[in-house]
């Protein structure tokens, strides 16, 4: 196995097609079939599945491709730092789903960068689409959450793709809903006196288990249902509509200046917002330094 191996790869991955592929790298298509075969051959598996609209990557190929990305941006840093003695761009990616705390721990790392060049991604996506990308290395470190109803599925489903999760804290569950709505002014709320307005939640796309839900009680019938990708519509709802979407209750004040409140739940529940990483990735600098962020954020949440 070869670094140039790699490469190839990675860019018939990227293209979707060996003939594509074969013309940015400058080589012909069959040298790059045949290094490709001799990977595979070498590794004893399939790594692209061909058809006539190109090649698609195995199940095994799509782990082998995170490995080998891994790989090439060490090996890029070796190069640049200690062959021709220029400074790399700073490269790092995270997936999460929707919490405001993430974004604004992910605002505190890149001002850390401020003085360099990088090329940072900060994923908000469904919780099937945060796994698969730590799975695949795509993403360093995903965050995503545990509750009694999803915990036993999701830590299989982790244990099988060789994730690790890290509690950052473990809260109660909490509703986010506009100040003005008639509800606000209760210390604590059941779940029954929410049954007249709209619930918001995030969708989940093909994934729309319950237990791959962002929000708690997910697996409660409601009359009234929204589901939303971006979360600043969320806001334009809970004030529109008197919608109300439940949470961990952490960071309200960071929602539209002040007009969404958080009112604890009465219900014997937890949220336990935690990180996943590979368990044979060792994090780099900057994965690192973007837990301990999250690490400080989370002082303080546990409730």
């Amino acid at each position: 196995m070869t670094l140039q191996q790699l490469k190839y790869i990675v860019k018939v991955a990227e293209k979707g097609s060996i003939n594509e592929a074969a013309k940015e790298l400058f080589i012909s298509q069959p040298s790059l079939s045949n290094a490709i075969k001799e990977l595979e051959k070498e590794l004893q598996f399939a790594i692209f599945i061909r058809n006539n609209r190109g090649v698609v990557l195995t199940n095994k190929g799509t782990e082998f491709l995170g490995y080998a990305q891994q790989v090439l941006t060490q090996a890029d840093l070796l190069e640049a730092k200690y062959i021709k003695g220029t400074v790399k761009k700073q490269r790092f990616a995270a997936s999460s789903q929707h919490y405001l705390f993430v974004a604004n721990a992910f605002v505190d790392l890149v001002k850390d960068y401020s003085d360099e060049e990088y090329d940072f991604t900060l994923n908000e996506t469904t919780t099937y689409e945060v796994i698969e990308h730590v799975k695949t290395m795509y993403s360093e470190i995903g965050i995503i959450y545990l509750s009694n109803y999803n915990e036993a599925v999701i830590r299989k489903m982790l244990s099988e793709n060789n994730l690790i999760f890290k509690e950052l804290f473990t809260a109660k569950p909490h509703v986010f809903l506009s100040k003005k709505h008639p509800l606000a002014n209760k210390n604590i709320i059941e779940i029954a006196e929410l049954d007249d307005y709209p619930k918001i939640s995030f969708n989940q796309g093909m994934y729309n288990s319950f237990y791959f839900s962002e929000e708690v009680f997910s697996y409660l019938p409601v009359k009234k249902s929204i589901r939303v990708s971006d979360r600043a519509a969320v806001v334009n709802f809970m004030i529109g509509l008197d919608a109300y979407t439940y949470s961990s209750g952490v960071f309200p004040e960071y929602l539209h200046g002040g007009d969404i409140i958080s009112v604890p739940v009465k219900a014997d529940e937890k949220i336990q917002v935690g990180t996943i990483v590979h368990k044979d990735v060792v994090l780099s600098e900057i994965g690192k330094k973007f837990y301990d962020i999250l690490l400080d954020y989370s002082k303080g949440f546990n409730s």
